[in-house]
């Protein structure tokens, strides 16, 4: 699979979608009071990783400068996140990573190859009661499944550990932390994990719905001891397929470190998150 090709395909294809519907969007922002809050308010609650709101992100990321050869990586992560109210007091928000990869020239010799990675499983409980003063926050464990289709794309590794997401919304900002930590329990005879995850994030929304955000992915491996921190711009517009609110957004980021035969310059990032509001 040529990598290049196939990200200009999905930047095309999110292009034709997201120019007629930012028209829309737009004369939706010129309505009415009502209706003009409820779409900010809906776009803030997709900035909002421990909202009470089904949704389904799918992101695509496109990232080059791998290894001797200067490979590429298209990284397509399906992230439904699934909110459970489980007492008058508490909500269980389920967040899923499924990472879909299609890479090239990773390693000397080595061709293209394409297939599931392993998948990041986190559960947060949170309070149900509306914040004070905007501040609100959740915590519970995070999985490491192992379920990665080839061993170049996977550790191999069951693992567990604790995260924590902490944010404030207030206005139309969007402030927060969202961090875990994942130990190997098993599984093949390969290297052991100890990995952190530190992920800032800020983001305003405008009347119109339209969220500027930036935000970091920071990792460490605690036994290569090597940093990964991709500093991603991006910018996100919500608007509607039918009925159905969608937001399709787009933006750059920035390695401004990575591990020995990681990601090297920029890279891309484009997403869109189908919203199911109750």
């Amino acid at each position: 699979m040529n990598l290049k090709a196939s990200w200009v395909q999905y930047a095309v294809l999110i292009c034709l979608v997201a120019a007629p519907l930012q028209t829309r969007a737009v004369a939706q922002g010129q309505g009415e009071g009502s209706e003009v809050r409820q779409a900010q308010e809906l776009a803030k609650k997709v900035a909002n990783p421990v909202a009470k709101l089904i949704s389904f992100p799918v992101q695509y990321n496109y990232d080059s400068g791998f290894g001797p050869e200067d490979g590429g990586r298209l990284l397509t992560n399906i992230q439904p996140v699934i909110p459970l109210t489980i007492s008058q007091k508490w909500n269980l928000i389920s967040r899923t990573i499924v990472p879909v990869i299609s890479q090239s020239a990773m390693f000397a010799g080595e061709g293209s190859e394409f297939g599931i990675g392993d998948i990041t499983q986190s559960f947060f409980l949170s309070p149900a009661a509306p914040p004070k003063g905007g501040l609100t926050w959740g915590a519970g464990p995070v999985l490491l499944l192992p379920a990665a289709t080839s061993h170049r794309l996977g550790a191999g590794k069951w693992g567990a550990g604790p995260t924590l997401v902490v944010l404030k919304q207030q206005g139309p900002h969007t402030t927060g932390v969202l961090m875990n930590h994942i130990w190997s329990l098993g599984g093949s005879s390969r290297a052991d994990i100890s990995c952190t995850l530190v992920q800032p994030f800020v983001s305003f929304t405008t009347r119109s719905a339209t969220t500027f955000s930036l935000s970091s992915e920071a990792t460490y491996d605690w036994k290569a001891e090597q940093w990964a921190v991709p500093v991603n711009l991006t910018v996100a517009q919500l608007t509607r397929f039918g009925k159905l609110p969608v937001s399709v957004g787009g933006g750059v980021r920035y390695w401004a470190a990575s591990p020995d035969g990681g990601p090297e310059g920029f890279g891309l990032r484009l997403s869109v998150t189908y919203l199911f509001p109750r």
